[in-house]
């Protein structure tokens, strides 16, 4: 192989290690400007101003036009007959608590095997008992096969999670049938190290409680997020050249 077509063929793989070098080195470039200081907190923004922020949008049922009765306070397909102070309008602020123990214990295991003899039972060829021109003794059976396959895979998952803690969150849009989209993020900053909490999704006024609080079980569409950064993530992380050959590195 030539040097030029060496060249040509190794172009991507150069290509690809330049780009992860250069966005490797503006990260490490960050970092070198904040070397003894504490990570940032971030600023307190609008969710839906976010880049990435995009309007839920969920199947409806058909509107129902409020009716009143005569002489009647009640209005039908009214959820209270007071008003309470529970999150129901864009800009609210309700309290999520997150209650997740998550516990799986999976074990799985597949057998399989299979023997196969097949055997023709033809003993010569078109009336001879040797090979043509070799004058060879022909076997005893002409076609004879014999197979045996065998599998035996285990797999096994034990999985541990909990999480416990309440983060306040914002309704940032109604749904036609009257659902809130909520969202909230929360930082707490402890000497070098950033903790990041996220909760967003689809909730029911129903579900809320008296106390303008509902658990993390009953929000539909949930994303939580639990992380960090800080000098124990960033130890804890694999350096970048450690991460781009594992996803490159075919073996």
């Amino acid at each position: 192989m030539s040097a030029r077509v060496l060249i040509m063929r190794s172009r991507p793989f150069v290509s690809a290690l330049a780009m992860s070098s250069l966005l490797g080195g503006c990260a490490a470039l960050d970092r070198l400007t904040h070397i003894g200081e504490q990570p940032r907190l971030s600023a307190i923004e609008n969710p839906t101003a976010s880049p990435g922020y995009k309007p839920v949008n969920m199947p409806m049922p058909q509107p129902q036009p409020a009716s009143y009765n005569p002489n009647s306070l009640w209005r039908s397909g009214s959820r209270a007959f007071f008003k309470d102070q529970r999150a129901r309008q864009v800009g609210d602020i309700l309290t999520v608590t997150v209650n997740i123990t998550d516990k799986a214990a999976i074990a799985n295991e597949t057998q399989r095997s299979r023997t196969s003899t097949d055997d023709s039972g033809v003993t010569n060829f078109f009336g001879r008992k040797n090979f043509p021109l070799t004058n060879q003794a022909l076997p005893s059976r002409l076609l004879t096969t014999d197979s045996n396959t065998n599998l035996d895979g285990k797999g096994s998952v034990n999985r541990q999670e909990a999480l416990q803690t309440n983060v306040a969150a914002v309704v940032t849009q109604i749904l036609p049938n009257g659902n809130l989209v909520v969202e909230g993020k929360q930082e707490i900053r402890v000497n070098f190290e950033m903790r990041e909490l996220i909760v967003a999704g689809i909730v029911r006024p129903e579900d809320i409680q008296s106390d303008n609080t509902i658990d993390s079980s009953k929000i539909a569409e949930a994303r939580i997020a639990y992380g960090g950064r800080g000098q124990i993530t960033d130890v804890q992380q694999a350096r970048y050249g450690s991460q781009f050959f594992d996803i490159v590195l075919p073996f």
